[in-house]
């Protein structure tokens, strides 16, 4: 998050429909020069989204669409290369005390914002500052937690400004860690860790953010067009940024489009260059030319509220849903995308173990909790039921409103009334900001869900879980899972052997538990127009990305 997020907030499963953006590559670009017809059609790209934007400010988005967009139109200190590699973008130059724990950073000079603003150290400490307020409310202050202070300052303990980062000049940030962090330069390149502009931040006050006008650019692109709640947006390349020579698009066209069949209608029409098919479309079209079939970084699951009034805050209920799921059914007949039956919250190929190279899942799977096993999952409903005292159960699982989203819980529904007697599954379909607010304030019983990864370590999915994390929307607190990722970023995370034990047995908490219950491990099959195939992809934050095209040239 790719969640990347997500971040990466994201990923969902209609990160496996969301159609994201990117540009051709430099070298591709410069091949076919010569031919003018062909570099014309280049300079702009169609593109949709399954859902809108939900914000521009870079503390307050955690979906998918909101992402890839500040991604297009931002840059912090580091971005990652397509093998999920931090390298440097405005930071110049790194130096790392001998303890590992102080980060001295100079910034590349005289770049600006959108507006002719200077980008500033200053624009660094204020935006983190900002991400890490309580008042904002972000939900990716985990990237945080291991600078100096930033834990009080989320709980309320200290004010923003004892955040560990300082502006020691102009071009230069300092930033004081807790512990050793080896991936910390993966995390300044979320972009949640991107510069805001402070001066147009304070003019809009609550409304930075809420609109392409109320929102200043520093990356390759500006955003024209969104005034906060329409489905259509345009990306134009801005003339301020300090390498536009590299930026070979003039411009991103972007229009929400929530039906597969109106995607591929659009896509042979021209009006789209990039699609993500679904079910029978990857059957009639599997021999096409211009599919690319990709794997992304990110775990699509349903999350439970395990508050005490919740239907489903008994662990045998959960594992009950859990075992009633036959995930090969879900791929083979639902999605029809070759996706993996999910084992982990954790996707495999993603990390291995430092010394056997033996791969995460294969570690921390759990034996009776992600398999298919109906008959022990009526048992186990059966005893949640005594243990709660009822007879029967109803459930509310929250869902998106794209098409495979509907038809993925339509299948959740039918596979757990039919295999769990006495439960029954109500599916309520909201629009994706509605469907954040409800996950954040704890209103919901179910919901499904995904996330991408922020950068390539087990953290970035892990962490999310912690009683303290801001993205725990679960009510769910267990100690010993605390303990084991506390462990994981601080007492060992010098040491990579144990910092790996502590990661499986955390994870295997997560699996016993069952807060979360993990269905697929997401991928992609695109169907791409032939102009766009050299495009580069960003494997660890599951998106194309255009920032790629212009590494090599730094």
């Amino acid at each position: 998050m790719n969640q990347k997020r997500y971040k990466k907030y994201l990923g969902w499963l209609i990160a496996a429909i969301v159609v994201i953006g990117g540009i051709i590559s430099w070298q591709s670009l410069a091949k076919n020069k010569q031919k003018s017809s062909t570099k014309a059609t280049r300079q702009t790209i169609n593109l949709a989204a399954s859902y809108s934007i939900t914000s521009l400010d870079v503390a307050k988005i955690t979906d998918r669409t909101s992402f890839n967009q500040i991604d297009n139109v931002g840059e912090g200190l580091y971005q990652y290369d397509k093998n999920g590699n931090a390298l440097k973008a405005l930071a110049t130059k790194t130096n790392v005390s001998a303890n590992k724990r102080v980060y001295t950073i100079n910034i590349r000079k005289n770049t600006k914002w959108s507006n002719g603003d200077l980008v500033t150290a200053k624009d660094f400490v204020y935006s983190w500052q900002h991400a890490v307020n309580p008042k904002t409310a972000s939900q990716y202050t985990y990237l945080f937690t291991n600078i100096k202070n930033a834990a009080q300052i989320i709980a309320g303990k200290k004010a923003a400004t004892a955040l560990g980062v300082k502006a020691i000049g102009k071009y230069r940030l300092r930033i004081w860690l807790n512990q050793p962090q080896a991936y910390f330069t993966k995390i300044l390149a979320r972009e949640t860790l991107y510069p805001i502009d402070q001066r147009i931040a304070e003019k809009y006050g609550s409304k930075y953010g809420t609109s392409a006008a109320k929102t200043v650019y520093n990356g390759p692109f500006v955003l024209t067009g969104w005034n906060g709640t329409n489905d259509t947006w345009q990306l134009k390349k801005n003339p301020q940024y300090w390498n536009k020579k590299q930026v070979k698009l003039s411009s991103i066209k972007y229009q929400v489009v929530k039906d597969p069949a109106t995607a591929y209608n659009l896509y042979k029409t021209k009006k789209l260059d990039l699609i993500t098919l679904t079910g029978d479309q990857i059957k009639q079209l599997q021999h096409n030319k211009n599919i690319v079939k990709r794997n992304l970084a990110g775990t699509e699951y349903l999350e439970y509220n395990v508050r005490k009034s919740s239907p489903v805050a008994n662990r045998n209920v959960r594992l009950a849903i859990s075992l009633a799921l036959d995930r090969n059914e879900l791929i083979n007949n639902i999605l029809q995308n070759d996706a993996k039956p999910a084992d982990s919250i954790v996707p495999s190929n993603f990390v291995k173990n430092p010394q056997t190279k033996v791969d995460y899942t294969k570690e921390v799977k759990v034996k009776n909790t992600t398999d298919y096993k109906p008959k022990l999952a009526q048992q186990l409903f059966k005893h949640g039921l005594q243990q709660l005292n009822k007879k029967e159960l109803t459930v509310t699982l929250m869902i998106g409103t794209d098409d495979i989203t509907k038809k993925t819980a339509e299948f959740i529904q039918s596979q757990l009334e039919t295999h769990l007697k006495g439960l029954k599954v109500q599916l309520k379909t909201m629009p994706v900001n509605v469907k954040l607010a409800r996950r954040a304030s704890g209103d919901f019983d179910l919901d499904l869900i995904g996330w991408t990864a922020d950068f390539a370590d087990p953290i970035t999915f892990l962490q999310m879980f912690t009683s303290d994390s801001t993205q725990n929307h679960l009510g769910w607190s267990d100690a010993e899972y605390d303990s084991l990722i506390a462990n994981a970023n601080q007492k060992n995370a010098g040491n990579v052997n144990r910092r790996w034990t502590d990661l499986v047995k955390a994870g295997q908490v997560l699996s016993r538990e069952q807060p979360i219950t993990p269905l697929y491990e997401m991928n992609t099959i695109d169907l791409v127009n032939s102009h766009l195939k050299d495009v580069v992809y960003d494997s660890v934050n599951g998106h194309y990305s255009y920032k790629q095209a212009y590494l090599s040239q730094n």
